[in-house]
């Protein structure tokens, strides 16, 4: 999560108390809801959003109000995370809700427990199929079907047949806090990695790789950026050959498709 400034000191200060309540008694998935639905709140409602970011106020007066609001709706985990966020300062009010959903994307994680690399391929692979599907993509971002209907759809697509954080997440990938439903399912996958310190590398090839070398490629890849690598693969026949590597930023891009292009442009130019 990119945050500036004050905003990014908050987010630490605020993912250390997190920890220490996962740390102890609290439920992963029951916080993961409970501060989604807290960050829902906080961007609808503007007054309350305000009130709970303004840098003038005294904590003590911050923490009464979300306690009040709060307090007999959402678990005492959830309810200590939001405190604790509420007594820092923030460089902009989105940031808030922002920072909350993002929390609440990480215990999710933690909820998957041994499952965080499974979590992080459904995702994934359900990100692809409502890109690859246009009737999908336009159901699921239909603004004349209520967010009721399409959560019904997603949890009939991926309940029984999915981790229980895989559907939390794409339901909550609906709530419009993101530009689109695949941006969202994007930022959750790579939080869904960052939480164990890993980056994401989506990989096309032309064909399946075996075991042995999606080992090797994981490897290299790890320690060319110094740290684990999670790949997405993809396969498409119409690459003909070799391998293209998007990671961040950078793109590494081997395939045979691109060297022809590239030699048709020569010849043309």
């Amino acid at each position: 999560m990119d945050l500036r400034g004050a905003s990014a000191e908050a987010l630490a200060a605020v993912t250390d108390e997190l920890t220490t309540q996962l740390g102890g008694s609290a439920d992963p998935a029951t916080v993961a809801d409970d501060l989604f639905r807290v960050a829902t709140t906080l961007r609808t409602e503007g007054t309350l959003r305000r009130f709970a970011t303004d840098n003038s106020l005294p904590t003590a007066a911050k923490q009464g109000l979300v306690g009040e609001v709060f307090g007999a709706k959402v678990s005492e985990g959830a309810l200590a995370v939001l405190s604790s966020a509420v007594g820092r300062r923030w460089t902009s009010s989105r940031d808030l809700a922002d920072t909350l959903e993002h929390l609440s994307v990480v215990a999710s994680v933690k909820a998957s427990g041994s499952d965080s690399g499974r979590l992080a391929d459904e995702l994934f692979a359900y990100a692809q199929a409502v890109k690859d599907n246009p009737g999908l993509r336009d159901a699921l971002s239909d603004p004349a079907r209520s967010l009721a209907d399409k959560a019904a759809l997603v949890t009939t697509l991926l309940a029984g047949r999915s981790l229980p954080a895989t559907v939390t997440l794409a339901t909550q990938a609906l709530s419009g806090s993101y530009r689109t439903v695949l941006a969202a399912l994007s930022a959750y996958q790579r939080t869904a990695a960052e939480v164990h310190g890993e980056g994401v590398a989506t990989v096309l090839v032309a064909r399946e790789l075996t075991a042995t070398e999606t080992q090797r490629l994981t490897d290299v890849l790890s320690a060319q950026y110094g740290r684990p690598v999670h790949l997405n693969l993809l396969v498409d026949p119409a690459v003909l050959g070799g391998i293209r590597v998007e990671i961040g930023d950078d793109v590494i891009d081997g395939t045979v498709s691109s060297r022809l292009d590239d030699a048709r442009r020569k010849i043309a130019g």
